[in-house]
C-alpha cells in the first residue's frame, strides 16, 4: 500500500524517524457511488462517508499548484481557493484566470483512486478597501466566484493589501448580501499592541460583533480557522444563524506546547497561532457536537522548506497530504466518528448552498509514515507530522469494491 501512495503523491525520500508521535487513528480513503449521507457507514476497521469538501485551501500559484492539487484532489471533491497570491486575486478576471490555472494543473485521473469523479476549485475574491459593489456583482454573475475573503491588513501571509478599516468595505458587503456571496474572515486583529494569543478574541469583540449587527442577515459569514474557546462560544451560542466557522485539523490535534515545549517546531507555526490545551478541547467538543455551525476548512498552507526553517519563518502548516486522515483521528479521539460526515461533507456544502457530493470515500485503520518532504514546485515542502505516523490511509476503489 505504501508504494501505491508514494507513487500517486510524489513522496520524497524520508530520513529515519525521530520523536515519533503516538496517534489516535488511521485512515484509508476511496470513492464509490453515493448513498444516504446522514451518518457514516462503519464496518470493522473501515468507515465510509460522503466525499468531503475543504472550505479553506491554499493552492499557491505557478507550477507548485500541481503538486498541491495532487494531494487535495485525492481527498476532497471541492475546495475554496484562497486568493492571497502575489499579486492578490482582487478582480473577477484574475479569479477566472486563476481557476483556469488550477483546472489545468490537476493531475491525470487515476481510476485506482478516484474512479470517475472530478475535483472543482471554488473561487474567491480578495477584499480590499477599494473593492466596489460593481465588482461584487460582476463576480457573482459568473456563477463561479462564491465568496470574498476579508484579510485584516498585515494579519497573515500576503495580507498587506487587506482591509484597513472594516467600514471602508461596508458598500461591498451590502452588495454581497444582496447577491448572495459569502464573506470569509481571517478573524484576527493585526494591532501591534495586542498579544498574538489574544488577536482572535479581540477581533470578535471589536470587529465581528459590530459587523454582524450592522449587516443584513442575508450576508452569510464564515469565521475561518477558529482557534479559541471564545470563538466557539460566539459562533455556537451568541451569533445569529448566518454566522458559521471552519476548523482546521491542526488546531484540533495540537496546542502551543506541541509547537514550543522542548524546542521550536516551525512547521506547527500557523496563524491563528496554536493556543493552550483548553482551547483545543473546546474546538474538539464543538466539531464533535454535531452542530451544523462548524465545518471543515483545512487552511493547508504550503511554504518551501527554507521559508519555514529560517530566522523569520512564514506562518502556515501543510496538511493537504493527510488532512482527511487527521480529521478522522480527531473525531476518533472523542469517540465521535458518527459526527464526522456532517462536519466534513454536509454542513459546509449546505451553508454554501451547494449540492452534497455524489461519491463516497472509505477510510480504513491502517497506519503509514509521513515522508520527510513532498515536491513543491522547484523545491520541497515539509508536511505536518513528517517522519511520524498517521493512523489512516488511502484505499483504492477496487479494494473497496472487493
Amino acid at each position: 500500500m505504501s508504494s501505491i501512495v508514494e507513487a500517486i503523491e510524489g513522496r520524497q525520500s524520508s530520513p529515519p524517524k525521530t520523536n515519533t508521535m503516538t496517534t489516535t487513528a488511521e485512515a484509508v480513503s476511496f470513492f464509490s457511488s453515493a448513498v444516504d449521507v446522514s451518518s457514516p457507514i462503519l464496518e470493522g476497521t473501515r468507515i465510509t462517508l460522503t466525499l468531503p469538501d475543504d472550505f479553506h485551501h491554499h493552492f499557491r500559484d505557478g507550477e507548485a499548484c500541481a503538486d498541491v492539487l495532487r494531494h487535495a484532489s485525492l481527498r476532497f471533491g471541492r475546495a475554496i481557493a484562497m486568493p492571497n497570491l502575489k499579486p492578490p486575486v482582487t478582480t473577477t478576471e484574475r479569479a477566472l484566470e486563476y481557476r483556469d490555472h488550477l483546472l489545468s494543473s490537476l493531475p491525470p485521473a487515476d481510476d485506482i483512486f478516484t474512479h470517475d469523479r472530478s475535483f472543482e476549485p471554488l473561487m474567491t475574491l480578495y477584499l480590499t478597501d477599494q473593492t466596489t459593489p460593481d465588482e461584487i456583482r460582476k463576480a457573482h454573475a459568473t456563477g463561479l466566484i462564491l465568496a470574498c475573503k476579508y484579510y485584516p491588513a498585515g494579519a497573515t501571509t500576503n495580507s498587506d493589501a487587506g482591509v484597513t478599516d472594516v467600514r471602508k468595505v461596508y458598500p461591498a458587503l451590502h452588495a454581497m448580501a444582496d447577491v448572495g456571496m459569502l464573506l470569509l474572515i481571517h478573524s484576527e486583529v493585526s494591532t501591534p499592541g495586542v498579544d498574538i494569543f489574544d488577536r482572535e478574541s479581540v477581533f470578535i469583540e471589536t470587529i465581528i460583533k459590530p459587523l454582524v449587527r450592522d449587516m443584513p442577515s442575508t450576508l452569510r459569514i464564515v469565521l475561518e480557522h477558529i482557534s479559541t474557546s471564545d470563538a466557539v462560544e460566539y459562533v455556537a451560542n451568541v451569533a445569529p444563524d448566518n454566522v458559521r466557522a471552519t476548523v482546521t485539523p491542526h488546531h484540533l490535534l495540537y496546542n502551543r506546547n506541541d509547537m514550543l515545549a522542548g524546542g521550536i517546531r516551525p512547521h506547527l507555526y500557523c496563524l491563528p497561532i496554536l493556543k493552550r490545551e483548553t482551547h483545543r478541547l473546546a474546538l474538539l467538543r464543538a466539531v464533535t457536537s454535531g452542530s451544523s455551525k462548524f465545518f471543515a476548512g483545512t487552511d493547508s498552507a504550503p511554504h518551501e522548506i527554507g521559508s519555514k526553517e529560517s530566522n523569520c519563518g512564514c506562518a502556515g502548516s501543510f496538511t493537504a497530504h493527510a488532512a482527511l486522515e487527521l480529521y478522522v483521528e480527531a473525531f476518533e479521539s472523542m469517540g465521535a466518528l458518527d459526527k464526522l460526515e456532517g462536519f466534513l461533507s454536509c454542513h459546509g456544502a449546505d451553508f454554501y448552498g451547494l449540492p452534497r457530493n455524489e461519491f463516497k470515500i472509505t477510510l480504513e485503520k491502517k497506519s503509514w509514515t509521513v515522508p520527510w518532504s513532498y515536491k513543491f514546485g522547484k523545491g520541497v515542502v515539509r508536511p505536518l507530522r513528517a517522519g511520524e505516523t498517521v493512523a489512516w490511509t488511502i484505499v483504492p476503489v477496487l479494494d473497496v469494491a472487493n
